[in-house]
C-alpha cells in the first residue's frame, strides 16, 4: 500500500533569503517588477523542486506568497480599505506591498494594515479590515498562474487556500472613518467573548461562499484534484457561532464532484470541536500530531470518530521544530493508523515548515550535535522515509544528560508607589519624557565592518573602534533631536535574541538558518543545546562607553528571557519553563552589573511575552506562571532607584493586562500604532497601575508619520494614564529604518510631546 504524503507549505525566503534582498531591491527602484518576479517564481520553482527530489506524493502550490498569505488573500478578493483608495491604479503586486507597508509608488503614503502574530509563532500576518458593508471582486488569476507553473513538473497537485473562517476570524471590522467598529485580531488565538461582534463579522458568509464556490469550480476545470483548505482556528476554543458556522458554510461548498477538499488544522489538536471537524463535509481532514501532550494520543480519538470514507493526513513531522524525528517512534502511530484507515492515510508536517530555515547541508555543524538537526528540506526525507517504511534509528537522538535545573524566582521588595517616588526625585526628567526602544539604523558600515570582522578582514580593536564611532553617532543625533532619555543605537547587535544566544553558554547559532517573521524580515533563531550560563558580561562596555558621551540619562538594554525562549529553538528534552527560569538568571546578573556601572534605567524587552501562551485557556495559567515569575526574576537585582523598562510589540494583549501588571515593570513601552488605540481602550476598561509609553508611530512602515498622527495615540493615553506616568516613544526599534526617516520621524515626536507639555502646564 502506498501512503501519499504532501506538506502544507514550504519556507518562501530562499535558502539565502534571495526573496527579501529581491524585494527590497525592487521597493527602492534598483529592479523592475519584471525583474522581482523572475527571482521569486526561481525560488517558487526550487521549492517545488526540493518536493519533487524527495519523492513527495503531491506537490503544494499556493503556499508561495511574497509577502503574507492571508494579505495575498485579501487582495484577491478586492478587500482594499478606503484610505488606500490610490491603490486601484497599482497592479496586485504592488497592491500588496502597499496595503503592508503603506507606500507605494505613485500613491500618498497612509498609514499601513495592523500587523499581528500568527497565533503562537514569531511570524506576523497582516489583518484584513473589512467596511460594513464590504463587497468582494475576486481574482485569483495568480494563483491559478501558479497552477500553470507547477503543471511543468509533473507531479499530482494540491493547491492550499485559506479557509473561509479562519479569514473572517482574524480580519477585523471598521467603519468609514477607519474608526474600529468591531475587532477580531486574534493571531493570538484568544476566544472571542464578544457575541455581537461575531455576528457581525459571521454577515460576510453568505457573500464569501459564492466566491470560494467558482475558486473550487476553476480549480476543479484546471485539472486540479486535491484542496488544502486552511482553517486552524478550529483548534482554538470556538463559540457556538463559530462551530454553526463550519456546519454552514461546508454543507454550501461540499458538492464538488471530482475535487477533495482537505480541512487543514495545526498547532494544536481539535479539543472539544473534534466532533465538528471529524464530521464536516469534506474529503478529508488534517490534523497536527507534534502539540499533543505526552501519553495524549488524540490522534488516536480522531480514527476512531472519523467517517469510514474519509481522508486523514496526519501531522507527524514537527514544522516548528529543527530537532531531527525520531523515526522509529513516528513509525509505531504510522503502522497503527495505517491498519485502521488503509488507503485514506495521508502523511504530513504537522504545520507549514515556514517556521523552520531551509537547509541544513548549508551549515557546519558542532559535533556535539551533529545528525540531530533537521531543517525543512531534511525533514521531506523524514517524511518520505516514514511513508515507504525506510526506517532507521538515529543513535544520536538519544536523550542528552542535563542537569536538574530549579529556581526560588525573586522579585523586588518595593511596591511600585515606592519605587516610582523615588526615581521621579532622582531623573528629575521632563513631563511625558521621550526616548526610543533601543536600536537605531544598521547601515551599511555597520553590515560591512561586521562582516569584515566574521570573515577575520578586521581586528577585534578596529571592530570596536568601528561600533564605537557608530554609538557616538546615534548619541550624537539624539542629543541634537533633544530626545530625554538616550540609548546606545545597538550598533553591535545583529539581532535582540542572537546577540545573546552568542554569549551565552548552550545556544549554537547557525549561519543560514534563516526564518521570515514579516514581508522582508527574517530572523535567525537560536538553537538551545544546553544548560544556559552567562560567563561574562554581555552589554556592560557598550552602555558605559554610550554613557561616557552625554549628560543625558543613557538606558540600558536587555532582551528578557521570555522572549529569548520563545525567539529561539528550544531544546528537545527539557521544558520550557527550566529553560525560562536558566535564561532568567543570566539577565538577573547582567541587570546588576549594569546598575554597578552606573546605569539607572535598564529596560528588557519581552516583545514575546504574549507569543508563547497556549492557545487554549485549560492550558494558560500554567505559562503565566512561569513567564511572570521569569520576569520578576531577572528584573529583581535592581534596587529601589534603578527604574526598570520592558517593552513589547505586535500580539494581543487586551487578554492579558493581569500578567503585564505583575510583571511590575516600572515602564512598559508597547505597540498601539497599527492596531487601532485598541490597546489604549483595555488600559481604559481594566487600568494599569504603572508608567506606560504607547508607541506613537509604526517604524515597519516606511512612511513618515504626521505629528496629527502621533497627537492622536497620546490624547487617547492621556484619558486613561496621568501625565506623569506618560512617555512617548515609537512602537518599536528603528534597526530596520534609514536614518534620514529616523530623524525625521523622531524630530515630529519630540515636537509634538513639547507641545503637549506646554499645553499641560497651562
Amino acid at each position: 500500500m502506498t501512503i501519499q504524503t504532501h506538506i502544507l507549505g514550504y519556507p518562501r525566503i530562499g535558502a539565502k533569503r534571495e526573496l527579501k534582498f529581491a524585494e527590497e531591491a525592487y521597493w527602492k527602484g534598483e529592479s523592475t517588477q519584471a525583474e522581482f518576479l523572475s527571482k521569486a517564481q526561481a525560488i517558487e520553482a526550487s521549492n517545488w523542486q526540493a518536493q519533487v527530489d524527495a519523492g513527495l506524493s503531491l506537490l503544494t502550490v499556493g503556499d508561495f506568497v511574497f509577502y503574507d498569505s492571508i494579505l495575498t488573500h485579501a487582495v484577491r478578493l478586492g478587500i482594499i480599505p478606503p484610505r488606500f483608495d490610490e491603490a486601484a491604479k497599482l497592479n496586485p503586486v504592488d497592491q500588496q506591498f502597499y496595503l503592508a507597508r503603506g507606500r507605494a509608488p505613485a500613491c500618498t503614503d497612509v498609514a499601513a494594515l495592523e500587523m499581528t502574530k500568527w497565533f503562537d509563532t514569531n511570524y506576523h500576518y497582516l489583518v484584513p479590515e473589512f467596511t460594513v458593508n464590504q463587497t468582494f471582486t475576486a481574482d485569483f488569476s495568480d494563483l491559478f498562474a501558479q497552477i500553470d507553473r507547477a503543471k511543468a513538473f509533473n507531479t499530482p497537485l494540491k493547491v492550499v487556500v485559506p479557509g473561509l473562517l479562519t479569514f473572517l476570524y482574524l480580519s477585523r471590522i471598521v467603519d468609514d472613518q477607519q474608526k474600529i467598529k468591531e475587532t477580531h485580531v486574534c493571531g493570538c488565538g484568544s476566544e472571542h467573548k464578544d457575541i455581537a461582534a461575531d455576528k457581525a463579522t459571521l454577515q460576510f458568509v453568505d457573500a464569501l461562499i459564492p466566491v470560494y464556490a467558482q475558486l473550487f469550480d476553476e480549480l476543479k476545470a484546471r485539472g486540479v484534484e486535491h484542496v488544502q483548505i486552511d482553517e486552524p482556528i478550529l483548534v482554538l476554543d470556538l463559540a457556538s457561532e463559530w462551530q454553526a458556522a463550519f456546519e454552514r458554510v461546508y454543507n454550501l461548498l461540499q458538492r464538488r464532484d471530482g475535487l477533495k477538499l482537505i480541512v487543514t488544522t495545526y498547532f494544536e489538536t481539535l479539543g472539544t470541536n473534534l466532533n465538528l471537524a471529524v464530521n464536516l463535509p469534506v474529503a478529508g481532514l488534517h490534523i497536527d500530531i507534534t502539540r499533543e501532550k505526552v501519553g495524549e494520543f488524540f490522534w488516536k480519538k480522531v480514527i476512531d470518530q472519523l467517517p469510514t470514507h474519509k481522508i486523514l493526513s496526519l501531522g507527524l513531522i514537527n514544522g516548528r521544530s529543527v530537532w531531527a524525528s525520531d523515526l522509529p517512534a513516528l513509525n509505531e502511530v504510522v503502522e497503527t493508523a495505517k491498519k485502521a484507515l488503509g488507503d485514506r492515510l495521508w502523511l504530513s508536517t504537522g504545520c507549514s515548515l515556514l517556521h523552520v530555515p531551509v537547509d541544513l547541508n548549508s551549515e557546519q555543524v558542532p559535533a556535539a550535535i551533529e545528525g540531530k538537526l533537521a531543517f525543512a528540506r531534511q525533514k521531506l526525507d523524514e517524511l518520505v522515509a516514514l511513508a515507504t517504511g525506510n526506517i532507521y534509528a538515529n543513535e544520536k537522538l538519544n536523550k542528552t544528560a542535563q542537569s536538574a535545573f530549579e529556581l526560588v524566582g525573586q522579585s523586588r521588595p518595593e511596591p511600585f508607589a515606592v519605587r516610582f517616588k523615588v526615581q521621579q526625585e532622582k531623573f528629575k526628567l521632563p513631563l511625558i519624557p521621550t526616548t526610543t526602544i533601543g536600536s537605531f539604523p544598521q547601515t551599511q558600515e555597520i553590515r560591512a565592518a561586521r562582516a569584515a570582522w566574521n570573515k577575520g578582514n578586521l581586528s577585534n580593536a578596529d571592530y570596536e573602534a568601528a561600533m564605537k564611532k557608530e554609538i557616538a553617532y546615534a548619541i550624537e543625533q539624539q542629543e541634537q533631536l533633544d530626545l530625554d532619555v538616550l540609548v546606545h543605537g545597538e550598533a553591535e547587535r545583529t539581532d535582540m535574541v542572537e546577540y545573546f544566544a552568542g554569549l551565552l553558554d548552550g545556544f549554537w547559532l547557525s549561519k543560514f538558518g534563516w526564518v521570515q517573521s514579516y514581508g522582508s524580515r527574517c530572523v535567525r533563531p537560536p538553537i538551545i543545546v544546553g544548560d544556559i550560563t552567562r560567563p561574562n558580561a554581555m552589554t556592560v562596555k557598550w552602555i558605559e562607553y554610550a554613557n561616557s558621551l552625554t549628560n543625558k540619562i543613557v538606558k540600558g538594554m536587555l532582551t528578557g528571557p521570555v522572549t529569548i525562549l520563545n525567539w529561539s529553538f528550544p531544546p528537545a528534552h527539557r521544558t520550557r519553563r527550566e529553560v525560562c527560569l536558566q535564561l532568567a538568571e543570566a539577565i538577573r546578573l547582567e541587570v546588576a552589573d549594569l546598575q554597578n556601572a552606573g546605569i539607572e534605567i535598564i529596560q528588557i524587552d519581552e516583545a514575546a511575552f504574549r507569543e508563547g501562551l497556549p492557545l487554549r485557556k485549560a492550558d494558560q495559567a500554567a505559562y503565566w506562571d512561569w513567564a511572570v515569575k521569569s520576569f520578576k526574576h531577572c528584573s529583581s537585582s535592581a534596587n529601589v532607584g534603578t527604574q526598570i523598562h520592558t517593552h513589547m510589540c505586535y500580539s494581543d494583549f487586551k487578554d492579558c493586562l493581569p500578567q503585564i501588571t505583575e510583571m511590575d515593570a516600572d515602564v512598559i513601552t508597547i505597540e498601539t500604532s497599527r492596531s487601532g488605540l485598541q490597546l489604549l481602550e483595555m488600559f481604559h476598561q481594566q487600568g494599569y497601575p504603572n508608567a506606560i509609553g504607547p508607541g506613537v508611530y509604526d517604524i515597519h512602515s516606511p512612511r513618515t508619520p504626521s505629528a496629527d498622527n502621533m497627537r492622536t495615540v497620546i490624547n487617547g493615553a492621556l484619558q486613561t494614564i496621568p501625565a506623569e506616568r506618560l512617555w512617548v516613544n515609537p512602537d518599536c526599534g528603528l534597526k530596520t529604518r534609514n536614518w534620514e526617516e529616523t530623524r525625521a520621524a523622531l524630530k515630529q515626536l519630540v515636537d509634538m510631546a513639547k507641545q503637549v507639555r506646554e499645553e499641560l502646564a497651562a
